[in-house]
């Protein structure tokens, strides 16, 4: 997929030369709209859906899900909202290059002189310019500065660095970077003009109201067109309705952009609808207005539906237009309740295990009624021979991670910025890999959730919880339960301990975990939009998973950092670590792709017993 970068915002010059290539996969996680990048020659925000162009009219791979398509459609209150792949780079280079925009971002840049300037106090010296002043040639390069100034709802815009010096006076002479030292701190550079006034940039990390960087007018530049000027655009405000402070921003830090992501794995549908749908789907344009048999059958005489006419009947395909259009989806509830159900009914196989239907290929466990130690808590075990995982993203926040509970998106403080002006669209993407499911036995969990000391276990984090809340300003959160930070936790344990031995990265493999009442479960899978098939090695740990869940609950009794960690409270105001029991990088806490909660909710107290002895353990040692 090509990146092109038009210079100036707003439209490109027809067949613009791209500046570089990235993976469809990670558009979606790293260069998605909105986010900050850098190219050989300068840097650059990539642009919104529509600088994409037309899916229809660009040939884009559409993405077909009907359950997440659903939840997508009423969230958006887009009825014909649809689902399609970044865009890729046709093989001729003689086409006109395909790809997302980039525009230039930011328009301040920092000189780079081949001689070293040194002035007083040993500070470097560099010139401070504006895209409008730099020179047509010059012998000296300049590098795009690494400082911007954002808001937690995502809007972004340079820094007004004369009125950072000049404390909003105005003053139209040279400006410069003045650093000290090799470190790059802040307390280190210096904003200075010739005519003497100088400024820490120290002073543009004040919170609040104290932020000199000025208030933010909304400025969302990955759109396209101009940027609005203050006062000409209705001021950035919060949750409160007060209005919103810029805060700083360094371009390269991992805090500048966080995708939010929805995902579902394909299950399957009713025997021989799953085609049948997706043929609906591809010819819905001419099918929409269809109001009785008679209108589908003229329809399927065209010539570009005899492929459609050979492999379903008129009759099939009415049915499924009326169905349709009366918005009836899987009777399941919730993306991730329909999955559950799905594993939890899984017989000795589920899918067709041919090269035609490749979504989802499963099959059950038969567990020794006989077994003992651990194993006696789960029951049921899936492998999961080959699935589908389709991955949209719906926007980004900036500062702080789109954190969530198991099924809703939850308010941090940051809003999420849109993908476009208008969302008629959504990227997304299709990962096929492999997993293994494992359930814990229902009546096992309820006798374990009404102990007195796993009661008082979640009064201690619904504290920490609360004190996060108000941290962050978290109104509308909710905790989701001690039976979840349980399920979360054991997923950790057993995602470390099946890493070592499965042929996967520790980062490769990932969690979903599922909780309806008591009945619940864990999902570990893998999977890569470049590849069919995977090496099997998750499916070969299912068939001894007593070993790894032995392996697994070891590693969580002992902490390197015990007893610290194992007797950390979650409401310590001075830690901060209010969404954590027992759990740090030392035990729990793992690579962040993998977990589905940002490596929050965490407390291997729940799971196993520690150094601590909380008497809230599900495996407890007998």
């Amino acid at each position: 997929m090509a990146s092109r970068n038009p210079r100036a915002r707003g439209a490109a010059k027809a067949g613009p030369r791209p500046e570089g290539q990235v993976r469809r996969s990670q558009v979606l996680t790293t260069f998605g709209p909105g986010s900050l990048v850098d190219f050989p020659k300068h840097a650059a925000i990539m642009g919104g859906l529509e600088s994409w162009g037309d899916p229809d009219k660009e040939g884009f791979q559409q993405v077909f899900e009907e359950r997440l398509e659903a939840v997508l459609r009423a969230r958006e209150q887009n009825p014909s909202l649809r689902l399609f792949t970044p865009p890729s780079s046709p093989d001729d280079p003689r086409e006109r290059a395909r790809g997302i925009a980039a525009f230039e971002f930011p328009e301040w840049f920092v000189e780079q002189p081949t001689d070293a300037r040194v002035g007083e106090g040993g500070f470097r010296s560099r010139r401070l310019l504006h895209r409008r002043a730099l020179p047509s040639t010059t012998h000296e390069s300049v590098v795009p500065i690494r400082f911007v100034r954002a808001c937690p709802n995502g809007h972004i815009s340079d820094i007004d660095w004369r009125g950072f010096v000049h404390a909003g006076a105005a003053c139209s002479q040279q400006l410069f970077l003045d650093e000290r030292g090799t470190s790059g701190d802040l307390a280190d550079i210096l904003v200075r003009c010739t005519c003497r006034m100088s400024r820490s940039l120290v002073d543009a990390t004040q919170k609040g109201d104290q932020s000199p960087l000025g208030q933010c007018w909304g400025e969302m530049p990955w759109l396209g067109g101009t940027v609005p000027r203050e006062g000409e655009a209705p001021a950035c405000v919060d949750e409160q309705g007060k209005a919103r402070r810029n805060k700083l921003l360094v371009r390269a830090a991992t805090n500048a952009y966080f995708p939010q992501n929805v995902s579902a794995i394909s299950i399957p549908a009713e025997a021989g609808k799953q085609a049948l749908r997706e043929a609906v789907e591809r010819a819905w344009a001419d099918l929409e207005s269809a109001e009785g048999f008679d209108d589908v059958a003229r329809e399927l005489k065209k010539a570009k539906y005899k492929g459609l006419s050979d492999r379903f009947s008129a009759a099939d395909l009415w049915a499924e237009v009326q169905r349709k259009k009366s918005g009836v989806t899987d009777k399941r509830p919730g993306i991730k309740a329909a999955e559950l159900e799905t594993f939890l009914a899984t017989p000795e196989s589920a899918g067709e295990d041919t090269p035609e239907t490749e979504d989802f290929f499963a099959n059950a466990l038969a567990l020794d009624s006989s077994r003992t130690g651990p194993m006696q808590r789960i029951s049921r075990v899936v492998l999961v021979h080959r699935l589908r995982e389709v991955v949209v993203q719906l926007g980004f926040t900036r500062f702080e991670a789109p954190a969530r509970d198991t099924d809703y998106e939850l308010s941090l403080g940051v809003r999420t910025a849109p993908l476009a002006r208008e969302v008629t669209w959504l990227p997304a993407i299709e990962n096929r890999g492999e997993g293994i499911f494992l359930a814990l036995d229902p009546a096992a969990v309820a006798k374990w959730r009404d102990r007195h000391k796993v009661r008082d276990r979640e009064k201690q984090l619904v504290a920490g919880f609360e004190a996060w809340k108000k941290r962050r300003l978290a109104t509308k959160a909710r905790f989701p339960g001690v039976t979840y930070v349980m399920l979360h936790s054991l997923s950790h344990l057993l995602l470390t301990a099946v890493s070592l031995e499965c042929g996967y990265a520790a980062s490769s493999i990932r969690e979903r975990v599922y909780l309806d009442g008591d009945r619940c479960g864990i999902l570990l899978f893998t999977g890569t939009p470049d590849a069919e098939g995977t090496l099997g090695g998750l499916v070969q740990v299912g068939k001894k998973l007593g070993h790894h869940l032995d392996a697994a609950l070891e590693l969580g009794r002992l902490c390197s950092n015990d007893p610290v960690c194992a007797q950390h409270h979650p409401d310590h105001a001075h830690e901060e670590r209010f969404l954590h029991g027992a759990a740090c990088h030392g035990c729990l806490l793992g690579s962040e792709p993998s977990c589905e909660w940002s490596n929050e909710l965490l407390d291997r107290a729940l799971v196993v017993d520690t150094v601590e002895d909380s008497g809230a353990a599900f495996f407890a040692e007998s």
